[in-house]
C-alpha cells in the first residue's frame, strides 16, 4: 500500500511541474492548491530535497523547484524514495539476506512476476505523464 507520505510526495512534483517557470514556488501555495497541511508538506519536501528531486531556497522570494525537467522523473523513483522498496515479500528486498527455501519455494515465481509488474508499471510512468496539459 502506498502511505499518504508518497501520495502527498506525488502531488507536490506533479504540482511543482505544473507551476514550474523562473521563480521558486512557495509550500504555501502548494499546500493550498493540494488542500495539504503546509506542516506535513514540510516534512515530505524535506525528504524531496534530500533525495535530490527538488530544491528550496529560503527568503522573501523562496520557494521549491523541480531539480530536472517533468519527463526526467519516473513515478517508481519518486514513490521508491518515500516509501522504500516495492517488494511484495521480506525475500525480493534488495537488502535481503539470501533465502534457504527459495529453491523450494513454489510462490517465489508469483511474487517475483508481480514485483517485477509493479516495478515496470510505475518505473514506465514519468512526471509529466501526470501533468495537466
Amino acid at each position: 500500500m502506498i502511505s499518504t507520505k508518497g501520495r502527498y510526495a506525488l502531488r507536490v512534483m506533479i504540482d511543482l511541474a505544473e507551476h514550474e517557470g523562473d521563480a521558486c514556488i512557495p509550500l504555501k501555495d502548494v499546500a493550498a492548491r493540494q488542500q495539504i497541511s503546509k506542516k506535513y508538506l514540510e516534512i515530505i519536501v524535506k525528504d524531496l530535497v534530500s533525495g535530490g528531486f527538488v530544491t528550496g531556497i529560503s527568503g522573501k522570494n523562496g520557494g521549491y523547484r523541480l531539480c530536472r525537467s517533468p519527463q526526467d522523473y519516473t513515478v517508481g523513483e519518486i514513490l521508491e524514495h518515500m516509501e522504500g522498496t516495492f517488494a511484495t515479500v521480506a525475500c525480493l528486498a534488495c537488502d535481503a539476506a539470501p533465502c534457504p527455501r527459495a529453491s523450494d519455494c513454489q510462490t517465489l515465481p508469483l511474487w517475483t512476476e508481480y514485483d517485477q509488474m509493479t516495478h515496470d508499471y510505475f518505473y514506465g510512468k514519468k512526471l509529466s505523464d501526470l501533468v495537466k496539459k
